[in-house]
């Protein structure tokens, strides 16, 4: 049985989820605010938060972080606003998916649910890989270094450090370099899902990761009403 915690100080929105994720099978654990939410995370283990940004104390963003220092639980973030710069922020910090209010509860679920599997699946190739004893898998492209089986980047001899989802995009077009790969492929691919998530998820984060791989950005090219290629450039 999957746990789920929900994070939210709006009373109806953690009942009206609650009772909706429990009638589905779901164990549900609730707090009012961040620093309920990382007190929990600290004594029991969840396999996804549900995380509300405006709250009382801390924030959702700061509550995101201080969990992620000791455990990587999936996060879907819930948000009043829907500004471009919440979701660049929420992305950054290492959140899963972001959903704007109003939403309906079987959106959050289905949401919830394509996580868990996917994290499942996730950790299943991690064990497949480990048993298998695989090859080392690293990808150098001049002073670019991508090396996939260790899960690091590196510019020279300095780590570019990225969330959890930007390592997964970088490794995807990595594998599939001087390949044209729709939004809609990346979105299925690397995310594991295309009817519930805006198609403007992956260009958000191909931006963040760009910026994080300074110099070498231009290895990610923009395929105009395509989507995007990573060009094996040395």
């Amino acid at each position: 049985m999957a746990r789920i915690l929900i994070v939210d100080d709006e009373d109806a929105i953690r009942v009206g989820l609650k009772e909706y994720a429990e009638f589905l099978g779901f164990e549900v654990a609730e707090a009012k605010d961040g620093m309920e939410a990382v007190s929990l995370c600290r004594e029991a283990d969840f396999d996804v938060i549900v995380m509300d940004v405006m709250m009382p104390r801390m924030d959702g963003f700061t509550a995101v972080k201080e969990i992620k220092k000791t455990k990587d639980i999936p996060v879907l973030m819930l948000s009043a606003r829907g500004e471009e710069y919440d979701k660049l922020f929420g992305f950054e910090v290492g959140i899963d998916d972001y959903v704007t209010k109003p939403f309906s509860p079987k959106e959050v679920i289905a949401r919830i649910r394509v996580i868990i599997n996917r994290n499942s699946e996730r950790q299943l190739i991690v064990s497949a890989s480990a048993a298998a004893e695989e090859a080392h898998e690293v990808y150098c492209f001049g002073g670019l270094t991508v090396d996939i089986t260790a899960r690091t980047v590196k510019i020279g001899e300095d780590p570019v450090n990225l969330s959890p989802k930007e390592y997964d995009l970088l490794f995807y077009l990595v594998r599939n370099r001087n390949i044209a790969l729709s939004r809609e492929k990346l979105l299925s691919n690397v995310w594991g899902f295309s009817t519930y998530c805006d198609e403007r998820t992956v260009d958000t984060h191909i931006k963040i990761l760009r910026m994080s791989l300074g110099d070498y950005k231009d290895h990610i090219v923009t395929l105009r009403g395509v989507g995007y290629r990573f060009e094996d450039k040395r």
